[in-house]
């Protein structure tokens, strides 16, 4: 897959239809100042999908007492 090149000025008057066309045909678009490249715009890899079994794993590694109240009744402004 080869580049797009495009020059510095033109990328600035056409950037978002270069991003729109960029994301849609997954080609990096090269941007050059004075014939010299000095960035390359390219897609974000797509992530992989997570499955939501066991996607909490390990984030409550304690919990000693499930059936009592997880603060004291005085911590409440409500009730003072």
């Amino acid at each position: 897959m080869s580049a797009r090149i495009v020059p510095a000025a033109q990328f600035k008057a056409e950037c978002l239809r270069l991003i729109d066309e960029m994301n849609e045909t997954g080609e990096p678009v090269t941007i050059t100042r004075r014939g010299k490249p000095v960035a390359v715009l390219s897609p974000v890899p797509a992530a992989p999908a997570r499955s939501l079994i066991g996607a909490s794993r390990g984030v409550v590694t304690r919990y000693d007492e499930p059936f009592e109240p997880a603060a004291d009744a005085g911590d409440w402004a409500a009730l003072s």
